[in-house]
């Protein structure tokens, strides 16, 4: 699925095509998504200019004169920057076309992604999300107090979105390993300079994918196509039973909310 920095690279890499262009047409092929496609996005959407291409968690917000186009990518979804006289293909369910003689197109194999038309910034997906993890009111004090009186362990509490945003399993897995956090620690038992370094490693581990343009695991491409290369810098994740790049003992998985987990037994208490 992808997470943060895969939707951040989206974002940055289709900006500079949206904003400023003026709509011409919104053709949507299948609107049998995670959740139906908004029926006015089209209407609304069409002779509009793009002001502004924002990030929200996971979702993409292209905000227009009047109101916004919402968009989740969910596990398998893509945008690009198209000619429009590319054909689509099978999975390419939604178009916008732009004056510039361009299209942002959504391909979504497993349909798990959504769009919504907004007519302003609120719905109910993003009225209850935590902190972003890079900005400047997410730290280790925010874990800490998020933590106090729970019992679940700590990799939960950082996927929690209502905790902070954005933190996938990727992630998640290579903060706590930089942190030195094992992944099953009950939250409420790490202490507030535990989590202040937990903290920092979230913040460094989403900064440094987003610098590699992401990860590519499976369907993940960036806007040209193009894919992602910070699974070449992953240190757990999907490395189970390799060596430990810290200790070089082999790597231990577990299953934490039906995802594997995996960390160092040694390097991580």
């Amino acid at each position: 699925m992808p997470e943060l920095p895969e939707v951040e690279t989206t974002r940055a890499g289709i900006e500079p095509h949206l904003v400023d262009r003026t709509i011409t047409a919104v053709t949507v092929r299948e609107n049998r998504l995670r959740w139906p496609v908004s029926p006015e996005l089209s209407q609304m959407a069409t002779g509009q200019t793009i002001v502004s291409v924002e990030r929200r968690a996971k979702y993409l917000l292209i905000g227009l004169r009047r109101g916004f186009v919402m968009i989740h990518l969910g596990m398998s979804g893509s945008l690009r920057i198209l000619a429009q006289e590319t054909a689509p293909q099978r999975h390419d369910h939604f178009d916008m076309m732009l004056d510039s003689g361009v299209i942002l197109r959504y391909r979504d194999p497993r349909r798990f992604g959504s769009i919504f038309w907004l007519d302003q910034l609120s719905h109910r997906l993003l009225d209850q999300l935590g902190p972003e993890p890079l900005g400047e009111d997410f730290d280790g004090t925010t874990l800490f107090k998020a933590s106090r009186g729970k019992a679940r362990n700590v990799k939960t509490l950082i996927m929690d979105a209502g905790v902070v945003v954005g933190v996938g399993n990727i992630y998640a897995n290579e903060a706590l390993y930089l942190a030195g956090i094992r992944p099953t620690q009950p939250a409420g038992k790490i202490t507030i300079k535990r989590y202040h370094r937990l903290a920092d490693a979230i913040k460094s581990v989403l900064e440094k994918a987003i610098a590699a343009g992401g990860t590519s695991l499976r369907d993940f491409l960036k806007e040209d196509g193009k894919p992602g290369y910070f699974r070449h810098a992953l240190k757990v994740y999907d490395r189970a039973g390799e060596p430990c790049l810290g200790c070089h003992k082999p790597l231990s998985s577990v299953r934490i909310t039906g995802r594997a987990t995996v960390f160092c037994k040694r390097c991580q208490r």
